[in-house]
């Protein structure tokens, strides 16, 4: 049974509606490839879905210990490689202002980020690159 189903909306823009929950999302071309850059790229959604994935696993661990997460944020940045057009590098940044004060907790922490189902899924030609600020 089908996940997502999407449509073409035209002008290079995509919706696609999660079937469970029925929340959409577009997608646009971005401005660097003819696009209006008005929406996530595609692109922008595979290196959104590596921060996003990470920090779920990590609050599996978290919750699994009762290690409160508030206050952990991430950036991501993604790095585009010329010729072929594709992903070269992922960076995400992860700051925690008020970490919890246990070593063992952090590593495992970010040992669940690194280990997260989208990074394992990745090419491995695509580097990621991870900071913990915590």
């Amino acid at each position: 049974m089908s996940t997502i189903k999407s449509s073409y909306l035209g002008n290079l823009r995509t919706e696609s509606e999660h079937l469970q929950s029925g929340v959409k999302i577009l997608t646009d071309a971005p401005v660097d490839n003819n696009g209006k850059g008005e929406a996530f790229s595609p692109t922008d959604l595979v290196a959104s879905a590596l921060g996003s994935c990470m920090m779920t696993i990590m609050g599996i661990v978290a919750n699994r210990d009762s290690v409160p997460l508030e206050g952990l944020t991430w950036s991501v940045t993604k790095v585009m490689q010329a010729s072929p057009r594709k992903i070269s590098e992922i960076i995400v940044d992860f700051h925690w202002e008020n970490p919890v004060n246990d070593s063992a907790m952090i590593q495992k922490l970010k040992n669940a980020a690194k280990t997260c189902p989208v990074a394992l899924s990745l090419d491995p030609e695509i580097k990621q690159t991870l900071t913990f600020d915590f």
